[in-house]
C-alpha cells in the first residue's frame, strides 16, 4: 500500500473512532439527563449516610443523590432563606422539632402523611414523643433520622479511682461537687465538659434545661420576659461558674464536637449532652474510653426530669423540584431497614438512635448498645414538651422558645452568655441585655395581643 493511501486510511480510522466516542459521550449525557437528582441539605452529624447511599441508588438507578453537609449554624441560616426565596436548591432538608411546626404553619413544607401510606412505611413505629414533635395540626411534616434527649455521661474508672459514686438520679449541686473533685488540669482532665460556644443550637440546648429545672424561664404565661428573674440568674450563674471552674479549656469556644473529642480522648470525667453521642463514645475504633462509661439521667433541681428533646429529621420543602424522588430517598433513610444496613456496614454501636421502636428489637443492636440503650429510652420517655419546667409556658417545646423569632433571639442571647463564660462581662450584664432582646421580640411580634396563641405540634 502506498504511503498516501495509508495516511488516508489512518485518517479515516481516526475519524470513525472520534465519531464513535462522540456518539457514546452524547448517549451518556442523555442518560445522565434522564436521571433525577435529589439534593439533600444535611447537618454535618449525618455524614455517614453518604457511605450508604449507594444502596439507595442501586435500587433507584434513575435517581442520583447529592449531599450538601453543613455545620448547624450554616444549615439553619441557609435553608430557610432558600425556601422563603423559592430558590429551590434543595429537595430534602434536615430540620428539627423547632422548625417543623413553624415552617409547616407558613406553608413551607410538604405534608408527608399521603406519601407515608405507600409501601408499608409504618409511621406508627416511630417513638411517639419524637414523631409528635415533628407534626403540626394533625399532619406529619418531617420524619426522624435520629432522635435524642440528654443525659450525663461519666467515667466509671475515674469515679472508682477517686472513691466517688454517681447518684442514681443526680441533681446539679451534686454534679458540681463531683466535678470539683475530679477536675485535674495537671493531668489534662476536666471535671466536666459542657457547651459554651454561641448559637441557639449550641450553648442554649443544655443551658435551657438547667434554667428550666432551676425554676427559671424565658417568658411567663403572658409573654413577659423573665431572663432577669432570680431563678434564671441563679441557673445561668451556676452554669457559667461550673464550666469556668471545672470545665474544659477555652470553654466559650466549645460545642458538642469539641466535647465529643475531649471525652473520647479521655480528657474529661463527665459530659452532659445528647444521648445520640453515646455510640461514638462506645466505639472502640475511635474512643479511648469505650467500655469505661456510665450513664445517668439529666441532672435536676426542682423538676422530676430535665432532658431535652431534639431530632435531626428529614423534610421536603414545597420548593422541591422532585418531590416524589425526594420522598423515595426520605423513606429509605428513615425506614425500618436503614438501621440494619447501617449496623452491618458501619457498625452497630453507631446506628442512629432514637427514631424507630423496631431498631431496639434488633438483637445485634441490643448487644452493641447495652451500656446506654436503657438510659437513652428512659430519657426520651421522660421528656415533657408541654410543661418542661416549674412554670406554665405559652408554647410547646423545650430548649427553645416555639416562635419564629427565636432563632435570631437565641443566637443573640447565647452570644451574651458565651461572652460571660469567656470573662468579658458578668452574668448580670449578659442577662440584662438579653432581657431587652426578649422584650423587643414579643412587642414587635404582638405576642401579648394574641393571648398566648402558639404554633405547636400535635399533642
Amino acid at each position: 500500500m502506498k504511503p498516501r493511501l495509508l495516511s488516508r486510511f489512518a485518517l479515516a480510522g481516526s475519524l470513525i473512532a472520534f465519531l464513535a466516542l462522540a456518539s457514546a459521550a452524547c448517549t451518556g449525557n442523555h442518560a445522565d439527563e434522564k436521571r433525577t437528582t435529589v439534593t439533600v441539605a444535611a447537618v454535618d452529624f449525618m455524614r455517614d449516610i453518604d457511605k450508604l447511599v449507594d444502596d439507595f441508588e442501586n435500587d433507584h438507578p434513575d435517581t442520583n443523590v447529592k449531599f450538601a453537609f453543613l455545620p448547624e449554624n450554616t444549615l439553619r441560616a441557609r435553608v430557610p432563606k432558600d425556601i422563603a426565596t423559592e430558590a429551590g436548591h434543595y429537595d430534602v432538608v434536615a430540620i428539627g422539632p423547632y422548625e417543623a411546626p413553624i415552617w409547616a404553619s407558613r406553608g413551607w413544607l410538604t405534608r408527608l402523611d399521603g406519601y407515608a401510606g405507600q409501601g408499608g412505611y409504618d409511621m406508627g413505629d416511630f417513638i411517639p414523643t419524637v414523631r409528635k414533635s415533628l407534626s403540626y395540626n394533625g399532619g406529619q411534616y418531617a420524619v426522624p433520622y435520629y432522635g435524642e434527649s440528654s443525659f450525663l455521661m461519666y467515667r466509671k474508672d475515674l469515679f472508682a479511682k477517686a472513691g466517688l459514686t454517681m447518684p442514681q438520679r443526680p441533681n446539679w449541686q451534686q454534679v458540681a461537687r463531683l466535678a470539683a473533685k475530679l477536675h485535674d488540669p495537671r493531668h489534662g482532665v476536666a471535671g466536666i465538659c459542657l457547651r459554651g460556644g454561641p448559637g441557639w443550637g449550641n450553648l442554649l440546648m443544655p443551658l435551657n434545661t438547667v434554667i428550666l429545672t432551676f425554676g427559671g424561664r424565658w417568658y411567663d404565661e403572658h409573654w413577659n420576659p423573665r431572663l432577669t428573674s432570680p431563678e434564671t440568674k441563679k441557673a445561668v450563674r451556676f452554669y457559667v461558674d461550673l464550666v469556668r471552674l471545672h470545665g474544659q479549656p477555652r470553654p466559650a469556644e466549645v460545642g458538642p464536637a469539641e466535647c465529643l473529642r475531649t471525652m473520647r480522648q479521655g480528657k474529661a470525667a463527665m459530659w452532659y449532652d445528647s444521648t445520640a453521642l453515646a455510640g461514638s463514645l462506645e466505639d472502640p475504633n475511635s474512643s479511648k474510653v469505650a467500655g469505661r462509661l456510665g450513664y445517668a439521667p439529666a441532672p435536676v433541681v426542682s423538676t422530676a426530669s430535665s432532658g431535652w428533646l431534639w431530632s435531626w429529621s428529614l423534610a421536603i420543602p414545597v420548593t422541591s423540584k422532585n418531590p416524589q424522588a425526594a420522598w423515595e430517598f426520605v423513606s429509605w433513610a428513615t425506614s425500618k431497614g436503614y438501621p440494619k444496613l447501617y449496623g452491618e456496614r458501619l457498625g452497630w454501636v453507631r446506628v442512629p438512635p432514637g427514631s424507630r421502636l423496631s431498631t431496639y428489637q434488633l438483637p445485634k443492636y441490643q448487644q452493641a448498645t447495652k451500656a446506654f440503650v436503657a438510659p437513652t429510652l428512659h430519657a426520651l420517655d421522660a421528656v415533657n414538651l408541654v410543661h418542661p419546667g416549674v412554670h406554665e409556658q405559652p408554647w410547646v417545646g423545650m430548649s427553645y422558645v416555639g416562635i419564629p423569632e427565636y432563632a435570631g433571639l437565641g443566637n443573640r442571647v447565647s452570644a451574651e452568655i458565651s461572652a460571660a463564660i469567656a470573662g468579658r462581662q458578668s452574668v448580670d450584664e449578659a442577662l440584662a441585655r438579653s432581657q431587652i432582646f426578649a422584650r423587643d421580640v414579643v412587642e414587635g411580634g404582638g405576642y401579648r395581643d394574641q393571648g398566648g396563641e402558639r404554633e405547636s405540634p400535635e399533642q
